[in-house]
């Protein structure tokens, strides 16, 4: 899989790298995105109180 970053976005990631001292940007980058995607598939998973009446309470 390959992506590209914009100009500002690359700006960004690079200054991000270079202050958190990030040497490997390809496992950073899968470990980023997979921990969203984990991250997400977890909010999704039904609950027991998954339900309009209790959704204030997330």
């Amino acid at each position: 899989m390959h992506f590209l970053f914009n100009d500002l976005e690359l700006e960004a990631f690079e200054k991000y790298c270079k202050k958190y001292k990030i040497k490997n940007k390809s496992r950073f980058i899968r470990e980023t995105v997979i921990t969203e995607i984990l991250g997400q598939f977890d909010r999704d998973y039904p609950s027991l109180f998954d339900n309009p009446e209790t959704e204030h309470l997330h």
